[in-house]
């Protein structure tokens, strides 16, 4: 693989204040979960046996060609591609972070792309370590895939869920799963060290809180038409519902629920039922329809609208950053939220065939805190742009893979 670069790329200037960081924080009482602990020293960092801290965001591509089965993990500081386990027939590609969860028809296969962060909330811890495949997950392709710190929930399409121990897949190895009593609707979602679900009672839709046994141990009084969608913020956890969201926080072992609902009626096709935003960041972007986008703020609790061209792919960093969509032209647009002008627009980056989707997977935005990446899978390329330059293309990544799942880690 090659990296073909525009100019000399963006580099951080963070030691100092990482080193700083480093020493206040390794001077704080240790008060992490056990499943991040791996040694004394290191409890309060969330470092894990064979990683190496760095003053930077240590970002990665996880990448898979479902035709081949061909897999890789591009270091995005490097720009060295690893090869990775074959994986055939996967249909979707999610990660929380750290993780790539490739989703063929009857398995999720998990590959720890070593790399992550471990956000205290007033800093932040940077890690990488060697790329390596962990095993199988015995559910199928509509599976849905949620971690924290401690605990990675799956919740299969018949809506049962079951926990895995994060600090074993930090290991390498996959161990015995516990299964939570009863289904439920949409994700089983672990926030506040606790799992967040929807409950069927009396045919409605309500919210509940488990503890990490399964048992529950609160209802906030909050319903969800058809939930779908989640994301975890800083803000709180919200949860996509047919009215609009549920933001739900944790302050001192207590759970509320706030609605933030749409300004205005909007039809079934046109409501956000998947959520995409940068982590760390409050701006979740959704598809509104073919030719329109959802931001929402959550610290604002508002729904803004942004009608652009026809949609293949969106996404945004937030806090003043403009929109990125990918649009069926083949262009990389970016717009204005507040305004929903479009401010600026790249040349073609892919070709006709590849902006339909490729066997049904189109392609995707991922945005980091000074850039986006776009998968052209035709073109066996990665773009890397530069979103607050005009979206200047500083690199492109030259593949010998069709990357047509794509996500990023690190983050």
């Amino acid at each position: 693989m090659t990296v073909r670069r525009n100019v000399t790329p963006w580099v951080p200037a963070a030691l100092v204040i990482t080193a700083l960081l480093t020493t206040s924080c390794s001077a704080e009482k240790d008060n992490s979960p056990r499943s991040d602990r791996s040694s004394p020293s290191a409890t309060a960092h969330g470092y894990v046996e064979g990683a190496r801290e760095a003053a930077e965001q240590q970002s990665r591509l996880v990448l898979n060609d479902p035709g081949s089965g061909d897999s890789r993990v591009l270091d995005l500081a490097t720009g060295k591609a690893h090869r990775t386990a074959r994986v055939e027939g996967a249909v979707r590609l999610g990660t929380d972070g750290r993780f790539g969860y490739l989703h063929t028809s009857d398995r999720v296969h998990v590959l720890d792309s070593g790399a992550w962060t471990v956000d205290h909330g007033d800093h932040v811890h940077y890690y990488s370590a060697a790329v390596r495949d962990v095993g199988e997950l015995p559910v199928g392709r509509r599976a849905q895939v949620r971690s924290d710190a401690a605990v990675t929930a799956v919740t299969d399409e018949d809506g049962r869920g079951v926990l895995y121990d994060r600090s074993t897949l930090e290991k390498g190895s996959i161990a015995s799963a516990r299964t939570l009593a009863g289904t439920y609707s949409g994700a089983v979602l672990p926030y506040g060290e606790h799992l967040l679900a929807f409950a069927d009672e009396g045919g409605t839709t309500k919210l509940v809180v488990l503890d990490r046994a399964g048992d529950r141990v609160a209802s906030p009084d909050a319903e969800c038409e058809k939930p779908r969608g989640d994301a975890v913020t800083r803000r709180g956890a919200v949860l996509g519902c047919a009215d609009g969201a549920l933001l739900v926080r944790a302050e001192d072992g207590v759970f509320t629920a706030e609605e933030i609902p749409y300004s205005e009626d909007v039809p079934v096709r046109e409501r956000a039922v998947s959520f995409r935003h940068r982590p760390g960041s409050d701006s979740l972007t959704a598809p509104a329809g073919d030719d329109a986008v959802w931001v929402l703020d959550v610290t604002e609790r508002v729904w803004t609208r942004v009608d652009t061209g026809p949609v293949v792919a969106a996404g945004t960093a937030g806090e003043g950053s403009p929109l990125l969509v990918l649009e069926t032209d083949g262009s990389l647009h970016g717009y204005d939220i507040a305004t929903g002008k479009r401010t600026a627009r790249t040349a073609p980056l892919l070709t006709g065939r590849a902006r339909a989707g490729t066997g049904g997977s189109p392609p995707v935005i991922e945005v980091d805190r000074s850039r986006a990446y776009v998968n052209d899978p035709l073109g066996k390329k990665v773009f890397e742009i530069d979103y607050n330059d005009g979206l200047r293309i500083a690199r492109t990544f030259d593949l010998d893979i069709e990357p047509v799942l794509m996500t990023e880690t690190g983050r």
